[in-house]
């Protein structure tokens, strides 16, 4: 690795009202390496990278680029010196194309007086920067009908486009499936062989192994140690971001042999003839590559896309679910895949949110009592341990890990007969992560019947009674938990 010093940074800290966020953190970053920072969330990532793109601005301490001391205002400077962020969030305009999205904000310009976008120069800038990423797309494709993985080449073209030296990429594997992970790892290491440095941070403590060469923890605000990327640190890693050792735990059988779900020859647009049985008690997991049309099953089932053909019966009485609004009647709730835009209302406060599902029966007269609806925000707070000031914070201003357990209490709150968890531990910790898998037991242990979607094949196997995986809108098998392997899952999820 080369030893030249790109990124310095000195006893950084930053407060905001009631928290410290950061407290004296340093950190370096070589040119050509791949520094992996994690932390459990609220750790001070992200509130690290804001303060180097300008996004929040220091209270204390340095910042050391390229040998020049800097202080971004904004992201538009921090660019402008070479350093770039890709966001978990994508930062790009769906209805515009691949070669405007690509200089959007950084347009090559054409004319002798009035300056004008010169689109053919962005079209042939853009085909060299998307061949350099291995992406064969006509640069005028709209982004909006690109696939996930290639949106994200799209916003590392970006950042290539700028001349950054320097790309920060902030949970860029969590919407990917493993064969898309694979090619993005050879991207960035591509980019590391042309000196270009990365920070990678990401709850995949496997993908950190893989890819990085050294790892910086986070811990509370501070930085509690270094370590190489080597495998065999994995347990020192775990302990450096939680304090204590993690285990992903088997859950025991907690089904019954009561049917409490049943759906026969379910059709949408995008999935065919869906036929399973969900027990009182049971967590059944949802395995398939990204695309295979998993979420498109609990989407139909939920009333959020439409059903073409089939039926669905609920403790044995056939049931119509045209909307999400009837699900929630039947006492079925649904942890969605992403639990910003679906799952939570952001600028509304804690109990607010947990509230919300259950406040037609909470308060069937339409007269809402605010006591009440405390009580119950602050139960569930106590119950699962959401580290919030308040129940009076905005739920915007939470952790990942704790937003998910907002999404989780508004349901358990429900009381519900079926919860769908949709990639419930995507984006969170492995700290949160665990007290999550406890969770999901406990609420099977009550009787609820659970259905899991997730791309992690441990969780998947750890926490499930029984397996059904999916391939291309279709269920392709129906594997035991005790025949259950990742190798067995994969050879079905790829028919």
């Amino acid at each position: 690795m080369n030893q030249e010093l790109l990124l310095k940074i000195e006893k950084i800290s930053k407060s905001f009202p009631g928290v410290k966020a950061l407290d004296e953190v340093d950190l370096e970053v070589y040119k050509g390496e791949i520094l992996a920072l994690v932390g459990e969330n609220g750790a001070g990532k992200s509130t690290l990278m804001k303060i180097l793109t300008g996004v929040y601005q220091k209270d204390e301490g340095k910042i050391i680029f390229k040998g020049k001391e800097i202080n971004p205002q904004n992201p538009h400077e921090a660019q402008s010196l070479g350093i770039s962020i890709i966001y978990q969030e994508f930062n790009l305009a769906p209805n515009l194309d691949i070669a405007t999205n690509i200089f959007l904000g950084n347009e090559p310009k054409k004319g002798k007086f009035i300056k004008i976008f010169d689109y053919k120069k962005a079209y042939e800038e853009s085909l060299k920067l998307l061949a350099l990423l291995g992406l064969e797309l006509p640069p005028e494709t709209l982004v909006k009908d690109l696939t996930v993985a290639e949106q994200q080449m799209v916003e590392i073209a970006k950042a290539l486009a700028q001349k950054s030296e320097l790309i920060i990429m902030d949970e860029p594997t969590s919407a990917l499936a493993g064969r898309e992970v694979k090619k993005l790892f050879e991207i960035m290491r591509k980019l590391k062989n042309e000196g270009i440095s990365i920070i990678f941070i990401t709850h995949r403590l496997e993908e950190v192994f893989e890819i990085a060469d050294r790892i910086v923890v986070l811990r509370d605000g501070k930085r509690v140690g270094e370590l190489p990327a080597q495998k065999d640190r994995y347990d020192d890693v775990i302990r450096m971001m939680v304090g204590r050792e993690i285990r992903v735990i088997p859950k025991p059988s907690t089904k019954t042999e009561e049917v409490i779900l049943e759906v026969r020859n379910l059709s949408s647009k995008k999935v065919k003839n869906i036929s399973f049985e969900l027990r009182k008690g049971e967590v059944l997991g949802i395995a398939g590559l990204v695309g295979a049309g998993r979420t498109e099953i609990i989407r139909a089932i939920f009333g959020a896309d439409p059903i073409i053909s089939g039926e669905i019966y609920l403790e044995g009485k056939k049931i119509e679910i045209k909307s999400p609004k009837d699900a929630v009647r039947y006492k079925i709730g649904l942890v969605p895949e992403d639990r910003k835009l679906q799952g939570l209302i952001l600028d509304m406060m804690v109990y607010e949110n947990i509230s919300l599902p259950s406040l037609r029966y909470l308060f069937p007269n339409g007269i809402i009592k605010r006591k009440i609806e405390y009580d119950l925000a602050e139960h569930f707070v106590q119950k699962l341990q959401i580290k919030t000031p308040s129940i009076f914070q905005k739920v915007v201003n939470l952790s990942g890990g704790n937003q998910q357990k907002v999404v989780l209490s508004k349901w358990l709150a429900l009381k519900p007969k079926i919860l769908i968890l949709d990639e419930p531990t995507r984006g969170i910790d492995v700290g949160a992560k665990a007290e999550i898998h406890k969770l999901i037991g406990e609420m099977a242990k009550e009787g609820i019947g659970i259905i899991l979607i997730s791309s992690e094949l441990p969780e998947i196997l750890a926490l499930s009674d029984r397996i059904l995986v999916v391939s291309k809108g279709r269920i392709t098998a129906e594997i035991s938990k005790e025949e259950a392997t990742q190798e067995k899952i994969m050879q079905y999820a790829i028919i």
